[in-house]
């Protein structure tokens, strides 16, 4: 693919980088460096240039022991021995025993009642065993009653009434001013056992709570171990507690123990705000560390529909703290399959291990005493395949980025500053090189958005759910094979007869000034994550400079390729890691993420940057290379092969293999929805199965199983009704447009919501107060949709501001323990001056929703038939709920 024409040549910028007299004849083993002009000439210098075979051995070698790193790392959850401090053999006897039970919905008996009374009973035979110590343990049954509202999910209010706190207060006899607290919470969504989430956390927490009750050395400081039964209905307990709790004005800092998969390692995701002191005891104390700044970054930017009581604690109660989570196999998160034969005891172990000693470490610090001197500035850190943790001050690193970035233009600006016209011509080509590999970015991610657009137009979306490396070989493929075309036709045809070993060393300068804008931009925007690029620059520049003597003698030699690649190990390395995080979260959300999102589009995308910035320092290979055509052989072949495969619908998304489930989530309510108009007379009432698919393939792969659910059946918003109404549980109707209404019996809870209008009056100032009364299950939802021209003023809920949601009406989220009384609340509404004829009638539609997640009124026989023709590969949740709406 060389032309035998040179139609450009970069002359040398200064012949010191490139020429030696020792060299200049040719030898047997020695390339003619890309030089084809009169073969009777013989060329200016005689440099090693880098076989196709060669190249493509070396790098496939050091991306596949990278990766096997990686993934050995991941598996080796427990390093060394286990010290005896902690039993993960009876923290797993408490995990079996916590989700023996079933699901643990909020107010539910086996919540409320089973839960919670094994809870007390352990830890009463810790109280009872230890009382003879140095230490006291002290517990309290909270039941709060409380509302506030949230930014999540487009914005609602949420409301709380009798839920269950366990707090358990271990401290010195004598007690103890200064706290930190460990949370976990014990309810589950309806219809998962929610081992992982969070059982097994609140296991972790008793035999942690069992470790340092049994110290024989007294505590410096105390530690409340927060058992919360009521986190999975947005955060609430937590609420209650560190709103309300006594205990809550003494605690100085938290750890919060969370899931998003289940089993495997448990990263720290979450840090802050400020206080560096926390990161530095995680660093000191953790056997087992596994932390990254960058997940905290990510995940506080909000592009994970998620949150855990990290926000609770911060937000409210004003609190820095530590955010943990096990992030492995998310596809079986929220399902049935989240059992607790799926944790491995070493994943107990590690969990405990690390919890144990960073809270030992911290109710023994000094530091505790002093937080407030130590509260600002924050921390970059990471670990290094989970055997160290690298941590630092921001500022520090601040500093660090900036001589890094300084090193790296002094670097430039010395080939920049070369005699004669060298310096000029130097900048000129490495500006149109620069240009040069932009334009490639975006040529390749466009490429392979069409082939991301081809595939779900093709009605096979998401086949890499059950098959990542299908994924990785399709989108892989066609990225690398894009990347090299393109710099080998500029190669060939732009730069034509130029010396290859120029051309390596000038696409090397490019790739270092691109991470190095990158080391720039991130560390002015004042993100932590900036160590990244800091590390794929220095570590790079670094190897150049050694290998500088090496190249200039002997080119692109054997010894050259594999010291630069070992240059690159570390950088690399971790950056794979982080390639890793990004792929577990994400591939899994997108089985959750609702039927608007493309997810062929988010996954081309990150394959395709995956693949960007890992072959940024392989261009240096591509232009030290006589030839790619056995490259582009080969990623073309594997493209078509693969693209083929995938049209044909090989690769089937979902899985209900026992051993590896990777199902297709399905939300099912039987429901009945009785609609009032302004007299208060019932104007319609229907009753059906309310079908939620929240994945983009919605029921393309359904309807051959279940007929009657198809296209047919598919609802239409209703935006005069509130919610279009329907019974959403959460407001995420913006994710999951599409939903479908099979026609059922009415359904007959045995405690029917009942919900009244108490009172309506006009206030002095001019607005409409009214009061209403709710009675029913304990997870409730009230939507109100004020009409046109009418505006809510105030209400009885959080601060008593209205928090809306994104389309301008209201969503709150009630839900109750045990024996709760009447739901009460009020609102003020401004009427509308000039009613809308076009609109519905009055000032205002109230809707209230009732969920029943749990006892005989969550099945139904029509439910129960459904549920029974749907495939293995799916996870239908089901409930019965009830929808009402009236207006005013």
């Amino acid at each position: 693919m060389e032309s035998d024409t040179t139609i450009r040549r970069i002359k040398p910028f200064g012949t010191v980088n490139y020429f030696s007299a020792e060299n200049s004849a040719p030898q047997e083993r020695h390339e003619d460096n890309g030089y084809s002009g009169d073969p009777k000439r013989k060329p200016e210098v005689s440099l090693y240039l880098l076989r196709e075979g060669l190249a493509v051995c070396l790098v496939s070698v050091f991306i596949l022991v990278l990766w096997g790193l990686v993934q050995l790392s991941l598996q080796q959850l427990v390093i060394g021995k286990p010290s005896g401090e902690f039993n993960a053999v009876r923290a797993r006897q408490h995990l079996e025993q916590i989700t023996s039970v079933g699901p643990r919905p909020t107010g539910s008996p086996e919540n409320e009642v089973l839960t919670v009374g094994y809870l007390l009973e352990q830890i009463e035979k810790i109280r009872k065993e230890t009382a003879a110590g140095p230490q006291q343990l002290t517990v309290d049954v909270q039941q709060p009653t409380g509302s506030f509202s949230i930014d999540f999910l487009g914005g609602f209010t949420s409301f709380y009434d009798r839920v269950t706190n366990i707090a358990v207060r271990l401290e010195p006899k004598g007690g103890s001013k200064l706290l930190m607290l460990a949370n976990c919470h014990f309810d589950t969504v309806a219809n998962s056992p929610g081992a992982s989430d969070d059982a097994v956390s609140c296991a972790v927490m008793l035999e942690v709570l069992h470790s340092l009750a049994n110290l024989s050395t007294p505590l410096r400081h105390g530690v409340i171990f927060l058992f919360n039964g009521a986190e999975e209905n947005i955060l609430q307990a937590s609420h209650g507690f560190i709103t309300q709790h006594p205990w809550a004005k003494g605690i100085q800092g938290f750890i919060n123990l969370e899931a998003a998969g289940v089993g495997g390692k448990e990263v720290v995701f979450q840090t802050g705000p400020e206080n560096p002191w926390l990161v530095q005891a995680y660093v000191r104390a953790a056997k087992h560390p596994f932390a990254s700044v960058v997940g905290q970054e990510v995940f506080q930017s909000g592009i994970i529909p998620s949150d855990t009581d990290f926000r609770i604690y911060r937000d409210f109660g004003n609190i820095p703290g530590i955010d943990l989570a096990f992030i492995e196999n998310g596809f079986i998160y929220h399902t049935k399959y989240d059992t607790a034969d799926r944790i491995l005891t070493d994943s107990i172990q590690r969990a405990g291990d690390n919890i144990l000693a960073v809270l030992k470490y911290l109710v023994m610090s000094e530091k505790l005493a002093d937080a407030a001197e130590y509260r600002h500035g924050n921390m970059v850190f990471f670990d290094l395949l989970g055997v160290v943790v690298v941590a630092y001050p921001a500022r520090v690193g601040t500093i660090l980025n900036y001589m890094v970035a300084v090193a790296t233009l002094l670097y430039l600006a010395r080939k920049a500053s070369l005699s004669g016209n060298a310096g000029g011509r130097y900048v000129r080509e490495l500006a149109c090189a620069t240009g040069v590999v932009i334009l490639s970015w975006f040529i390749t991610l466009l490429s392979v958005l069409i082939v991301a657009l081809l595939i779900t137009l093709l009605g096979r979306s998401m086949f890499w759910y059950n098959h990542f490396y299908a994924c990785v070989c399709l989108y892989g493929a066609a990225t690398t094979g894009k990347m090299v075309l393109i710099h080998t036709l500029a190669k060939n045809l732009y730069y034509g007869g130029v010396r290859l070993v120029e051309l390596g060393d000038l696409y090397f300068d490019v790739s270092l000034l691109l991470w190095c804008c990158g080391l720039v931009w991130l560390t002015q925007q004042g993100l932590s994550s900036a160590y990244v690029p800091m590390l794929m620059v220095a570590f790079p520049l670094a190897t150049r400079l050694l290998l500088a003597r090496e190249f200039k003698h002997k080119g692109a030699s054997a010894k050259y390729c594999v010291f630069y690649l070992m240059g690159l190990a570390l950088p690399y390395v971790h950056f794979m890691f982080l390639i890793w995080v990004v792929f577990e979260i994400f591939t899994p959300i997108m089985g959750r993420s609702g039927t608007e999102l493309p997810p062929e589009v988010v996954l081309a995308t990150l394959v395709t940057l995956a693949t960007i910035f890992l072959s940024s320092y392989f261009l240096h290979f591509i232009y030290l290379m006589r030839s790619t055509k056995w490259i582009l052989t080969g990623m073309g072949s594997v493209f078509l092969v693969m693209f083929l495969f995938v049209s044909s619908g090989l690769f089937f998304p979902y899985s209900g293999r026992p051993e590896s489930p990777k199902p297709k989530r399905v939300f099912i309510q039987h429901t009945t929805r009785t609609f009032h108009n302004l007299q208060g007379q019932v104007e319609s009432q229907d009753s059906g199965l309310w079908i939620n698919s929240f994945d983009f393939t919605a029921i393309q792969h359904l309807t051959p199983h279940i007929p009657e659910l198809n296209d047919s059946v598919r609802t239409h918003c209703r935006e005069d009704r509130p919610f279009c109404g329907y019974p959403w549980f959460l407001p995420v109707r913006f994710l999951s447009k599409k939903n479908w209404y099979l026609p059922a019996a009415e359904v007959v809870p045995s405690s029917p919501v009942q919900f009244s209008l108490l009172s309506k009056e006009e206030t002095s100032w001019g607005t409409i107060k009214m009061t209403f009364s709710a009675k029913g299950p304990s997870h409730m939802s009230l939507y109100l949709m004020p009409h046109r021209g009418a505006s809510l003023s105030t209400w009885s809920f959080g601060d008593g501001t209205p928090q809306y949601d994104l389309s301008g009406e209201y969503f709150v989220f009630y839900s109750h323990g045990l024996d709760a009384p009447a739901w009460t609340f009020w609102f003020e509404i401004q009427p509308q001056r000039d009613p809308d004829p076009s609109g519905p009638g009055g000032m205002i539609s109230v809707a209230i929703s009732s969920h029943y997640f749990f006892g005989k009124d969550q099945r139904t026989a029509p439910l129960q038939e459904i549920l029974h023709r749907f495939p293995e590969w799916a996870f239908p949740s089901s409930w019965v709920s009830t929808y009402d709406m009236y207006r005013y």
